[in-house]
């Protein structure tokens, strides 16, 4: 298995630079369900950062990459069952994917909730505002 970094994902998604498009686009072609890459929580939370926010993407097209991520078979996502929840959160909330599956990872680690001061993501019940 192979790792991807998230620029190869943001080259992927966006098209963006023909000669490194066509590169990810060979390299993506030979992925299989058996022989899968790999991508991270990092890379989930930074691709959806980077789609938001440099390429303006709204937030129901950032879902759907990330959807498309989750569920593709030639990928192999870090905890998926964490990224799936977080997903979910994020359609249904208004914080960042990123705080989403933070939250998701404490509460696999055992928080009861994760304290913040970002009053977007303390909408959430996983969450609790700290003033």
């Amino acid at each position: 298995m192979i790792g991807l970094d998230t620029n190869i994902l943001v080259r992927y998604i966006t098209q963006d630079e023909p000669a490194q498009a066509e590169w990810v686009n060979r390299f993506m072609d030979q992925l299989t369900e058996q022989e899968p890459a790999v991508i991270s929580h990092i890379v989930l939370c930074e691709l959806a950062w980077v789609l938001s926010r440099a390429y303006h993407y709204s937030r129901q097209q950032v879902a759907e990459v990330l959807h498309s991520i989750l569920t593709c078979r030639e990928f192999m996502v870090e905890s998926a069952d964490l990224a799936i929840l977080a997903w979910q959160d994020y359609l249904q909330g208004n914080a960042d994917f990123s705080d989403y599956l933070l939250s998701r990872v404490h509460q696999r680690l055992g928080a009861s909730y994760t304290i913040t001061f970002d009053r977007k993501a303390a909408h959430s019940a996983q969450f609790r505002l700290l003033s």
